[in-house]
């Protein structure tokens, strides 16, 4: 875990230092994380203004110095917390994607019921396909990984099962990520669509999950509430 911690370290501390809007960078780690201004004021032992002035602009672009306590303060505030967090993005560092590609990548310990999974994503079943649990899941960047990923990395996001639910984010319409899916056999036990109602799927979604044998369903939940309630299965 120190050696996830200190890659993921080093990954917010480059983009804070070398945006062209740091504070904007950091306010973005700093609500990725789930952490208030005075939170991480709290940590820094400052004053909750100071972290509004550099996340608004007010106050000249922090120095590396700064970065470096920010960076650490949010990773000491989730340790604290249980390292949920650093779990999190070690899991998917492990898998050998980038975070941006791969929100969370997890295997469960026993068998989770497809209706319990879809209580915590807020999802809502357009298809039920053949199985009725899924052993574990992986969140993914849809738009990141149609165009980066080759169809063998593809294959890597189901992880050490296929057994087990997958969630595109960034959905519009669903056609991208289920037709890329298609190069990939066999399918998982559920895909799930965030970020798009039900009424809005792509016309043909449903006859490929059938043809597929998969269930399928949309949420439009905020992500972050979906990944922390995850975390409870």
């Amino acid at each position: 875990m120190s050696d996830a911690r200190e890659e993921l370290s080093r990954r917010i501390a480059g983009e804070i230092t070398l945006s062209d809007d740091p504070g904007a960078t950091l306010r973005k780690w700093r609500t990725d994380f789930d952490v208030s201004q005075t939170e991480l004021a709290e940590q820094l032992d400052v004053s909750s203004s100071v972290i509004s002035d550099y996340e608004s602009g007010r106050r000249e672009s922090p120095g590396i110095g700064v970065v470096r306590r920010t960076v650490d303060g949010l990773l000491d505030i989730d340790e604290r917390r249980g390292g949920g967090r650093l779990r999190q993005y070690a899991r998917v560092l492990s898998a050998g994607f980038e975070s941006d590609i791969v929100h969370d990548l997890r295997e469960y310990s026993t068998a989770v019921s497809l209706d319990t999974f879809y209580d915590a994503m807020g999802a809502t079943e357009v298809v039920r396909g053949e199985k009725d649990h899924v052993n574990g899941h992986t969140v993914i960047n849809s738009i990141e990984a149609i165009t980066r990923l080759s169809s063998e990395e593809f294959y890597r996001l189901y992880g050490q099962s296929t057994n087990r639910a997958l969630v595109f984010t960034g959905v519009t319409r669903g056609e991208s990520p289920l037709v890329a899916m298609r190069v990939v056999s066999p399918t998982p036990n559920a895909v799930v669509l965030h970020g798009i109602e039900a009424d809005d799927l792509w016309e043909h979604a449903s006859d490929l999950a059938r043809v597929d044998q998969f269930s399928l369903a949309t949420s439009t939940k905020d992500l972050d509430a979906c990944l922390a309630d995850l975390q409870a299965l």
